[in-house]
């Protein structure tokens, strides 16, 4: 029986802190979230309404019911990047799950409103994403195509290698080959091998005036073959749809299009969904908002990953698996939003391990550190949902394995190896919250972006690296300073030791992970119970679940 967690917190100063701490971290993020939306600016969106064109995110408000909620993913990709061409907000692309005509789906809107909605490699990346979003959950995928194609002056690094440009195309014809149903709509320019992406769609729309596709335009087409044309003679909606035949049909305005394309949507077959056990939803028994406060900035300091879970789960109910053996790490069954989920979650706070050992001799154990016995609780525990057809959820706080000698001759790369085999073998649907730390292999045994989760979000407090800043600032300088000896003085090891931090713990930063797509998104934490129930009604559009089998386990 699910028991109910401890609810009672200590609202003191150093809760007090930590709440605002993070609430003024939250209002920094969504300022930032507010710049991103803005593109290219002012100047490029009028430019865009001047020719009676809606922006990227007004079309998608005008695509999704009324309403709903559109979860974007992404927003911060290519953040950092790009500078030198004057950067590339949300890598000139809006992405997220919307509901249409009461279906969910996968909706791509390039942004032309930055560089003409050219794909610098992130933008590549963050398409890419997005259809392996579709493929995976098997959602149907929406196109709202407005771009001048490849950014040529970073052409190498989108154009040739596997999951690159070309690996877009290769998706359209997987998902139509699978029933993935894509539509797209052409809203203004699709432009040499983009122009594959709308083709290669089940359906594609134009917009008259607007829209335009063709393999080359008219400057390339001059200078190629000498003939003199203009774009939309070239290829406008009339030429590609009454003439070549290769759109489908054409609209009047952007409004008329979007309008078709729910139209097609509300008349796809309805797919069975996969039979993960969902029941009535209930609130915490505690406010979620308290999770602000639980969290500590300090992320060296520990706290109870159950009074988290009291935030997160229905009723504040959990049964927990093994819950006196391999302590750093709670595994349980709980809901959120009705849904059955099985947790594995790293714990934070130092604990006894309880081993057989006398009351006097019991051993301390590092929270977020994951020891053999631990490991060895989470692999059978992950076997245990896949046999019962239970979704996973990973909250990582995490700051590796336990290392040493009694830990090596404990046999802790092995217990590791087990665990890390039974996560990446998984075939329920996994969903990862990087909570806080997300070190080492630690990443990995907790189902990291390499571990095939179907979506990953992060706290504000996460921070995902090969290790803590401070162990990696001091073995890097040792590295440096290895064969210098005597010549470092001591306020030199400083200035070095300190530079050395900076960069490393910029890299650290959620923000620097979003820009690359390591997350799919930075989700305020009283928002969790939300996206993660959003996210499972996306997993279970795949019905079928395939056989859970593992290879070779060291025992």
């Amino acid at each position: 029986m699910p028991k109910t967690l401890p609810l009672a917190v200590k609202r003191d100063v150093a809760f007090e802190a930590n709440r605002d701490h993070w609430l003024n971290g939250l209002r920094i993020l969504e300022a930032q979230r507010g710049q991103i939306a803005e593109g290219g600016g002012e100047r490029a969106a009028e430019r865009q309404r001047s020719l009676g064109k809606l922006l990227a995110r007004e079309r998608v408000a005008a695509l999704v019911d009324p309403g709903s909620t559109f979860l974007e993913l992404c927003s911060f990709a290519a953040w950092g990047l790009y500078e030198e061409w004057g950067g590339a907000p949300s890598a000139g692309v809006v992405v997220g799950l919307g509901k249409v005509s009461g279906r969910e789906c996968v909706v791509v809107a390039n942004d032309a409103t930055v560089k003409a909605g050219a794909w610098f490699p992130m933008t590549c990346k963050k398409i890419l994403r997005a259809q392996e979003i579709a493929i995976e959950n098997r959602l149907p995928i929406i196109y709202l195509v407005d771009s001048a194609g490849v950014f040529l002056p970073m052409q190498d690094e989108i154009f040739p290698d596997r999951e690159h440009f070309g690996r877009v195309f290769y998706n359209n014809a997987r998902m139509s080959a699978e029933g993935v149903y894509q539509i797209a709509a052409i809203l203004g320019s699709c432009v040499a091998g983009g122009a594959y992406l709308p083709i290669m769609s089940d359906e594609a729309l134009i917009v008259q005036g607007t829209g335009t596709i063709f393999l080359a335009g008219a400057h390339l087409v001059q200078a190629a073959i000498g003939e003199k044309i203009d774009n939309e003679a070239l290829g406008g909606a009339e030429v590609q749809v009454d003439i070549s035949g290769v759109v489908d049909d054409r609209f009047p305005n952007d409004r008329a299009a979007i309008d078709h394309i729910r139209t097609r949507i509300g008349e796809l077959a309805r797919a069975p969904l996969a039979t993960f056990d969902r029941i009535d939803p209930r609130p915490p028994a505690c406010d979620p908002d308290e999770v602000l406060g639980i969290l500590p900035v300090d992320r060296t300091r520990p706290y109870d990953t159950h009074a988290l879970l009291a935030r997160l789960l229905d009723g504040s109910e959990f049964a927990e698996y093994k819950a006196t053996y391999g302590q750093t790490l709670v595994c349980g069954t709980g809901r959120i939003e009705g849904w059955a989920v099985g947790i594995v979650a790293n714990q934070r706070q130092i604990v006894q391990a309880r081993r057989g050992l006398a009351p006097t001799d019991r051993e301390m154990q590092i929270g977020g550190v994951i020891y053999s016995d631990a490991a060895d609780k989470g692999t059978r525990f992950v076997e245990l949902m896949n046999q019962k057809g239970v979704p996973l959820l990973f909250l990582q706080d995490v700051t590796g394995f336990m290392v040493g000698s009694k830990a090596e001759r404990g046999g802790i790369i092995k217990d590791g190896a087990k665990m890390v085999n039974v996560v990446a073998n998984s075939v329920v649907p996994k969903i990862t919250v990087f909570v806080g730390n997300s070190f080492g292999a630690g990443n990995y045994a907790m189902c990291g972006r390499a571990y095939g989760a179907r979506f990953f979000y992060a706290w504000p407090s996460a921070s995902i690296a090969v290790m803590g800043g401070q162990q990696a600032s001091e073995t890097l300088l040792a590295i440096q300073l290895k064969n210098r000896g005597d010549e470092v003085s001591e306020g030199e090891r400083k200035a070095l030791l300190a530079q050395i931090q900076d960069r490393y713990l910029s890299a650290m930063d959620p923000r620097y992970a979003a820009g690359r797509l390591w997350i799919d998104e930075i989700i305020d934490p009283r928002r969790t119970r939300e996206v993660v129930a959003r996210s499972l009604a996306a997993a279970a559009h795949r019905a079928e679940i395939p056989p859970f089998k593992v290879g070779v386990l060291q025992t």
